[in-house]
């Protein structure tokens, strides 16, 4: 299965190699700039020009949660690997780790001096790296929220 998302405001799920696709959702009201699978493959998280990050459920074709806390659009998010976490970067110069659990902001990453473009946790750690327009990178302690 590949998941794609777009400037239609949709994700899809498509059948590989066939190319068929299995599951449409809709919700968000800009364009979709990312969309990853919960590493159990039950849920999927998608990031939106529209400042929002909402957790789908795929049994239930639908979206159960929507995570608002940015100020300006999402560029990317991703799960963590024990699945209980997702993490956001967006235009409004933060990087952000949500709690599925508590459906809350656990941390905000600040530090870059532009927009944050994408962030990815390094498996099996509490290591977040992203990535700015400002031209740099950084890795983060997510339990300290500061930079290593």
């Amino acid at each position: 299965i590949v998941l794609s998302g777009g400037d239609d405001r949709l994700w899809k799920t498509w059948g590989f190699p066939d190319g068929n696709i299995l599951l449409t959702g809709e919700g968000h009201t800009d364009y979709l700039s990312g969309c990853c699978f919960r590493p159990s493959g039950t849920q999927l998280v998608t990031s939106s020009g529209d400042s929002t990050v909402r957790i789908w459920d795929l049994s239930r074709r639908g979206c159960i949660l929507t995570l608002r806390g940015h100020s300006r659009a999402v560029r990317g998010c991703c799960w963590h690997s024990c699945g209980d976490f997702v993490a956001s970067a967006s235009s409004d110069g933060t990087g952000k780790v949500w709690d599925v659990n508590s459906e809350r902001c656990r941390y905000t990453l600040r530090g870059h001096e532009d927009s944050v473009n994408s962030i990815e946790f390094l498996p099996f750690s509490s290591t977040a790296l992203t990535s700015s327009a400002d031209k740099t990178l950084s890795l983060w302690d997510v339990r300290t929220v500061s930079r290593l």
